[in-house]
């Protein structure tokens, strides 16, 4: 039970905030006052019109980034618990078995907000940000895959 805390750990504390910031309380209307506080005193102020279109940005890339880093925690919850049973399987097969799944966990999560999201009256869920979810996942996977998992090549002799 330990071992399956260890490699799930950091997937829950995603979906957790995933759920949270899924609620009334951080719906566009609530989200607006804050945000736009915060950028104006690192950015300067903004008109009506630009600030509703900063803040539609903002949101939207808030959905890549934290379903990026929840297909990347789900990575890892599959890879360790893949690494058990797949042992016999070359690394590259292991490594494509578990980013598939990751993929899979992101889509199921997005769909499960979204649906969610559709219930709320100051919410709305749409295919959109399934899809902006689901490639945030496909790019930090893409990261990780370039700075991890590329073939280095082998050390050679400069005296051979």
């Amino acid at each position: 039970m330990r071992w399956l805390f260890y490699a799930w750990f950091p997937a829950l504390i995603m979906v957790v905030a995933i759920a949270i910031e899924s609620t009334h309380t951080f719906s566009a209307a609530h989200t607006t006052s804050w945000l736009r506080t915060l950028w104006q005193a690192i950015f300067g102020v903004e008109g009506d019109a630009r600030w509703d279109e900063i803040h539609h940005h903002i949101r939207k890339t808030g959905h890549f980034t934290g379903y990026g880093l929840l297909c990347i925690t789900s990575l890892r919850g599959w890879m360790l618990t893949f690494a058990r049973r797949l042992r016999s399987l070359p690394i590259g097969a292991w490594r494509a078995r578990s980013a598939l799944m990751a993929i899979c966990t992101t889509v199921f999560v997005a769909s499960c907000d979204e649906l969610h999201q559709s219930f709320m009256p100051d919410r709305t869920g749409t295919i959109v940000d399934v899809g902006i979810d689901t490639f945030g996942g496909l790019c930090f996977l893409a990261v990780i895959a370039l700075l991890f998992w590329r073939k280095r090549p082998q050390p050679t002799s400069w005296l051979a």
